[in-house]
């Protein structure tokens, strides 16, 4: 019997296909995948971007081979690679006789889009790759992705995912991962509870969050870190997370290790601490999935 069984996803079952090294359906990960927007024929940026979107977490990255230039790069990119490379080629599966493939209906209406997939969901077996296509720029886009992808996922449809927008495709890759930690599904990284920040707050929540979502985009670590501005709601966030921060007065505010009241802290070395906290609590949850594996 689950604990918080509003939060149980129970995934559609479904044949599993491997993308390189990558498996695709079945009980895998769900899959998180951007495509490149640099000229494939130059193989030099195609690769530099492909690099980009591999330190930012993507699991497999799309090229488009439009023309035999780009076609004869790909050689060269596959190679450089650390991640599986997807030809984005057109041709018939039924003469080819090919069956090892996942399946995209993507479309820019949500409705539609949501309606397809479910639809396909229903009628066959093979892996879905899920998309909201021409979403739109960075912050239109993500919420419109997160809406449609948001409502499949949580019914357990999809397999791998890409959020289309018209950005940085590593922004596509936060996005992504944003939309999977916040169903449970995926973890990587800091997740980073805050609140809005009102009157009451004792310190400046929103800058704050904004330089530790900086300081802290290196740590992969699956961990929390509540940021709350004052005592009426700090006490229970910091509960539920690795460590927390609530504001207190006279510029002394508590921190928070797993769930328990600590110590103190004041405004002059707040960020400081804190990162060091998350990297040394990064660093005691891989020892310990360290020890795990070789025991």
């Amino acid at each position: 019997m689950s604990v918080r069984p509003y939060r149980d996803i129970y995934r559609r079952e479904c044949r599993q296909i491997m993308v390189g090294d990558v498996p695709v359906g079945g009980n895998a990960p769900i899959s998180v995948q951007s495509m490149t927007n640099t000229l494939t024929s130059d193989a030099a940026a195609t690769i530099a971007q492909i690099r980009e979107l591999e330190e930012a977490g993507a699991d497999i990255v799309r090229v488009s081979c439009p023309d035999e230039a780009s076609t004869a790069a790909m050689k060269e990119i596959c190679k450089a690679a650390e991640v599986p490379i997807v030809a984005d080629i057109h041709f018939h599966y039924e003469d080819a006789d090919f069956h090892e493939f996942k399946i995209s209906v993507k479309a820019s209406d949500v409705f539609l889009a949501v309606g397809a997939y479910q639809g396909l969901a229903e009628a066959c077996d093979y892996p879905l790759h899920l998309g909201i296509t021409e979403a739109g720029s960075l912050k239109s886009g993500t919420v419109k992705s997160s809406i449609g992808m948001g409502m499949l996922l949580w019914a357990g449809i999809g397999d791998t995912i890409r959020v289309s927008l018209s950005a940085d495709p590593v922004e596509e890759i936060k996005a992504g991962f944003e939309i999977l930690k916040s169903l449970g599904l995926r973890h990587r990284g800091v997740q980073i509870i805050s609140c809005p920040s009102c009157a009451r707050q004792a310190f400046e929540v929103i800058k704050t969050v904004e330089i530790l979502e900086e300081r802290l985009s290196h740590i992969t670590t699956p961990m929390s870190l509540s940021v709350i501005g004052c005592v009426v709601n700090g006490p229970g966030e910091a509960r539920e997370t690795d460590i927390g921060l609530t504001g207190g007065g006279k510029g002394n505010h508590m921190v928070y290790l797993k769930g328990v009241t600590d110590h103190k802290i004041t405004d002059k070395d707040l960020l400081d601490h804190i990162v060091e906290l998350v990297e040394a609590k990064a660093a005691e949850i891989e020892a310990g999935l360290t020890e795990t594996m070789e025991a």
